[in-house]
């Protein structure tokens, strides 16, 4: 559940994407002028007044949050740190590898940080001007930010969980009470919870939630869903993976689930998890989050970073790989793999004409980028070309600053259960950054975008505003007769996490690819966590390891490489 822009358009093809040399920036837009009711001069005024009082107030928070939960015992908790401490126990290298990684987002900036771990120099190249990736996010003229995605970290999210410990950034995480709120379409303004009791191991608190729920599902529609998960309770991950070739609503009539199951529960489940409908997606993926929910006591409780993701937690990773010897540079841009006539990599040539070589290259951006990277010699490899099937989704994340605190609302991430909108919250109560007692921002995941990415900013809010006259129908107008926006940005991401349809397992590459000394990471490679935050990190540490594994191999094409370089340049005896 994590979630950027170009220009006003959408883009479809290969051949439209190459004209951006291999990057989707995001473009971060701010807008007021359009707002009928408000003048500039009197916009200006209120955010200065805002700004003024917000930094007279910032002593003054008091955040209501749950304690960390005891994670620590769990089996895929445990596993995470084992991984970990691979790197730190792993015999140091005589001569370290210089290891170069195209992609600081957090991949590239996880592969990084386990690589120094090991002991050897990673080379982090980042092609824009901030860290993160999915997680950038980019202060205002007003001093606010506003970010590419609504991030959320769950319980069930062990790789993450360790990075913060490893960082000792636990206190950085703002731990809610274990809920999940649902708004109800047809009460406006209304929510319907699932409350999972601290006092009862998984899987039961997760059953009782649900059967203590009466206001989405009736009786009868609970037990024939339960009926239908029986196979994935007992057929276990093979199950699971033999479901990727089925959409959620086809998995759904297979079982004989009702169509009201979906209605009130997958559609805003599909949304949060992929951006996409359960007619696209693809079961597997919403198995495995059911599967890590009800199988960890703690796995779906929920916990918000305490302000913006590039300071505090891409930062904190920045200056671990730093103190260890690595480096990590901004503004540097990948744009050719250059290759060896044996078809390995050459060097990573960059857009300002610069060089980087290594004794092993990774590519951590997006696969959608990298496609476009892809080097004509390689396009034929069936490792690469299965990548064809890979495709990132788009999706619009949405800020609105108004002019008053909002009372229907909770310190929580909420469902909007909307049909432009997946899930939403006020930042102003839960973030302790973004924290302000007397006015709401609300940031809002608007998804599916497919047919929104191109429009207009101030058709989108319009949109937005309209779903949250239901969501807050006392409070909010689509008109603004009652709450005024003060301002808003909106932040597209023209192609997102990859888009987990049906059959797309079999295209997901593992981090290691068939090139020698040439690696990848990102979360649509192959690791169990999917398109997230967790897959991302969980994907740098497997690359990383990969690499640290065939470290002999790495050092000794290196070698090679150098003789033949002196080879060349001993002058020959006429």
């Amino acid at each position: 559940m994590d979630t950027g822009c170009l220009s006003s358009m959408n883009i479809t093809g290969v051949s439209q994407a190459r004209s951006f040399a291999g990057q989707f920036p995001t473009r971060r837009c701010f807008a007021s002028s359009h707002l009928a009711s408000f003048a500039v001069k009197s916009l200006v005024l209120r955010n200065k007044g805002r700004s003024s009082h917000r930094r007279h107030s910032a002593l003054q928070i008091v955040c209501k949050d749950f304690p960390r939960p005891p994670l620590e015992s769990t089996i895929n908790y445990l596993e995470a740190g084992q991984l970990s401490s691979f790197f730190r126990n792993s015999k140091r290298p005589s001569k370290p590898l210089q290891v170069v990684i195209a992609g600081a987002g957090l991949a590239g900036l996880s592969t990084a940080k386990y690589l120094a771990d090991a002991g050897h120099k990673p080379i982090l190249l980042e092609a824009r001007d901030v860290l993160g990736g999915k997680i950038a996010a980019w202060k205002d003229e007003d001093g606010d930010w506003y970010e590419t995605g609504l991030h959320i970290f769950f319980g069930a999210y062990p790789n993450i969980q360790n990075l913060f410990g490893e960082l000792g950034i636990e206190d950085r995480l703002q731990w809610k009470e274990h809920s999940m709120i649902f708004a109800m379409p047809n009460k406006p303004g209304e929510f319907s919870r699932f409350d999972f009791p601290e006092t009862l191991p998984a899987p039961v608190n997760g059953i009782w939630a649900i059967l203590k729920n009466n206001e989405m599902l009736t009786w009868p529609e609970k037990v024939k869903f339960a009926i239908g998960l029986l196979p994935a309770m007992l057929g276990g991950q093979p199950y699971v993976e033999a479901q990727d070739g089925l959409t959620v609503s086809e998995w759904m009539k297979k079982q004989g689930v009702p169509d009201r199951v979906n209605d009130e529960v997958f559609i805003a489940m599909s949304k949060a998890l992929n951006f996409i409908n359960p007619d696209e997606l693809s079961m597997q993926c919403i198995l495995i989050a059911l599967n890590r929910f009800l199988q960890e006591k703690h796995g779906s409780k929920m916990a918000f970073l305490d302000g913006n993701p590039p300071e505090r937690l891409c930062m904190p990773i920045v200056d671990h790989i730093r103190s260890r010897g690595g480096e990590v540079r901004l503004n540097s841009r990948l744009k050719k793999i250059e290759l060896n006539p044996d078809g390995t990599v050459k060097h990573f040539a960059l857009t300002d004409g610069t060089q980087i070589t290594g004794d092993a290259y990774v590519c951590a951006a997006p696969v959608d980028i990298f496609k476009l990277l892809v080097p004509q010699a390689w396009s034929e490899i069936s490792y690469f070309k299965k990548l064809e099937k890979l495709v990132g989704v788009p999706v619009i994340n949405v800020h609105i600053w108004f002019d008053r605190k909002l009372k229907n609302t909770y310190d929580h991430l909420l469902f909007s259960r909307s049909s432009l909108l997946s899930v939403y919250a006020d930042m102003s109560v839960t973030c302790k950054e973004y924290y302000d007692p007397n006015r709401s921002m609300l940031e809002l995941v608007f998804a599916p975008a497919e047919e929104w990415i191109g429009r207009s900013d101030a058709e989108i809010i319009d949109a937005t505003m309209e779903e949250l006259a239901k969501l807050f129908p006392d409070e909010i107008a689509a008109d603004q007769s009652k709450a005024k926006i003060l301002k808003y940005h909106v932040v597209k991401t023209p192609r997102s996490v990859y888009k987990t349809v049906p059959n797309c397992e079999p295209c997901r590459p593992l981090q290691r690819s068939p090139i020698e000394g040439f690696y990848l990471a990102g979360d649509y490679t192959k690791q169990k966590y999917l398109a997230s935050m967790e897959g991302a990190v969980l994907s740098g540490k497997l690359c990383a390891q990969s690499i640290v594994q065939d470290y002999s191999r790495l050092s000794l094409r290196t070698q090679k490489s150098l003789q033949s370089e002196e080879v060349e340049e001993v002058p020959v005896a006429s």
